[in-house]
């Protein structure tokens, strides 16, 4: 399927509303807790905290306050997973990719994880309130609002503004990296939050491309089924083009090296090129699989070179 054009339909079986909650289960076994809180995505964001935390303190920030911001901020990260994986219960179901979700399946239950995602959000904030500074547990608390309300609870369920909506949230921690050490939103935090924010959409976009037939089966109005791959290519080009002078915003207004702009520029305009070759792919999805590897390649080497540009000042 090279074109998908519209919403696929709600499947006539789904009558669960948002919050019923699923089959309820005891036998739920510590692989099923780990799994809500999606370490994966835990831990590429913590680089990036600490990416943001390392560049802002020139490379002198000290190992407990890197222990208290890494630590709280894991923990806001975790409860906003928690409590996605609740809030998307019923919706997991219909999708492949999801379907054996420890709440999706019936091994955890619902209120278990809604407990843990209330948790991790007032122990996160109380340690980055306490430890490190109250602004970067408000940011931090502002991008938990954005992920779970604005994004989970409504954007993803109507809206292909959903992208842009996740994108916030996705942004935000690497700016309580920064925030951690200068507890300033000064301008240096303001470019490391667009760069990460344009990241995101190209990103999300080229998962939502492979991921599609999924989207649509569960009925979420991703780009794709909406308005197409053409569509959406077109929209990640735009994005992807946007990081390139981005990236030179953060030369200007952090510590980040000459070597950044250099890695920055390179692989902003490798990942470009590859974006329009994406408008003559015979196999989109093969394109879109690559492109989402391409971007995981651009956020690795930017954080890698940050971190090594701070450390050498």
């Amino acid at each position: 399927m090279e074109q998908m054009t519209q919403v696929a339909s709600t499947p006539q079986h789904r009558t669960n509303p948002v919050m019923e909650p699923g089959p309820l289960s005891e036998t739920g076994t510590w692989r099923d807790f780990v799994s809500v809180t999606k370490v994966g995505i835990t831990v590429a964001n913590l680089m990036t905290v600490f990416a943001g935390l390392w560049l802002s303190s020139a490379g002198e920030a000290s190992g407990l306050m890197i222990l208290w911001t890494l630590l709280g901020t894991a923990l806001v990260i975790m409860s906003g997973t928690c409590l996605n994986n609740y809030i998307d219960r019923d919706l997991d179901r219909y999708m492949d990719r999801t379907a054996k979700r420890a709440l999706a399946a019936g091994t955890l239950n619902p209120k278990t994880v809604l407990g843990m995602g209330i948790g991790f959000a007032v122990v996160g904030s109380a340690i980055l309130t306490f430890f490190v500074n109250p602004l970067t547990a408000v940011i931090g608390l502002i991008g938990l609002f954005d992920y779970v309300v604005i994004y989970t609870m409504w954007l993803k369920r109507t809206s292909t503004l959903s992208t842009i909506g996740g994108a916030i949230s996705g942004a935000v921690p690497i700016v309580m990296g920064w925030t951690a050490f200068s507890n300033n939103l000064e301008i240096g935090a303001w470019t490391l939050f667009l760069i990460m924010f344009l990241w995101q959409s190209p990103h999300t976009l080229a998962l939502s491309i492979r991921r599609s037939e999924d989207y649509g089966k569960a009925g979420i109005p991703v780009l794709p089924v909406v308005k197409g791959f053409e569509v959406t290519k077109r929209h990640m080009m735009r994005w992807v083009a946007a990081m390139i002078p981005a990236s030179l915003l953060v030369r200007e207004f952090t510590y980040a090296n000459n070597a950044f702009v250099v890695t920055m520029l390179v692989l902003g305009f490798v990942w470009f090129a590859h974006t329009l070759t994406g408008f003559f792919a015979k196999d989109t999805i093969r394109w879109a699989r690559q492109s989402f590897v391409i971007s995981l390649i651009y956020l690795t080497a930017m954080n890698i070179v940050l971190i090594v540009g701070a450390s050498l000042l």
